[in-house]
């Protein structure tokens, strides 16, 4: 059987994160990752597992995170199934973790979905790559929580050894029972 691994991105960050996650437990399983935009006609019975993974802008998740979930419910909880979210206020080692991360926090709530695993990952910040209002307004809620402010600088937060954990502890969750 498969994983097969979801990513909502915006920026790019936690597509580079699924595809870091996909290549840890490519060993013990194979994989198929997929942006969730373009996960329409899934072969469910081809997987043992999912991850969903999304990322955060202006507070919120992308939409289709939560149509998928409330659309694939049933084939969700059917299956091992983690979900991990990124965003830059992760940073702050204290918001790392699904119960102190407010937006992992607040989706858990809301969401008829309650994955096996969940974890938290920093982003990254990376100001030339945006366009000038994201620039101006990612600048402002960084001022305001005391983040980078340079225009002009690349910041990676992504803590890569706890991707991997994260990775491995997913890939030897024990499968579910038919």
């Amino acid at each position: 059987m498969k994983a097969l691994i979801l990513f909502s991105s915006r920026d790019g960050q936690t597509q580079q994160i699924a595809f870091s996650i996909a290549a840890e437990i490519e060993g013990k399983q194979r994989c198929d990752v997929l942006n969730i935009l373009d996960a329409k006609n899934i072969n469910w019975s081809a997987y043992d597992r999912v991850l969903i993974g999304a990322s955060i802008r202006y507070g919120h998740f992308h939409p289709a995170v939560m149509e998928f979930v409330k659309y694939h419910l049933r084939e969700l909880q059917q299956r091992v199934s983690g979900f991990f979210s990124v965003n830059l206020t992760a940073r702050k080692p204290e918001k790392r973790t699904p119960e102190t991360n407010a937006y992992t926090a607040k989706f858990l709530q809301q969401s008829p979905w309650q994955p096996d695993c969940c974890a938290v990952f920093a982003g990254a910040l990376r100001y030339p790559r945006y366009r000038w209002f994201d620039r101006i307004m990612i600048q402002l809620i960084m001022r305001m929580t005391g983040g980078e402010t340079d225009p002009g600088k690349e910041v990676e937060y992504t803590d890569w050894k706890q991707v991997a954990r994260f990775a491995q502890d997913f890939a030897h969750l024990p499968g579910k029972s038919a």
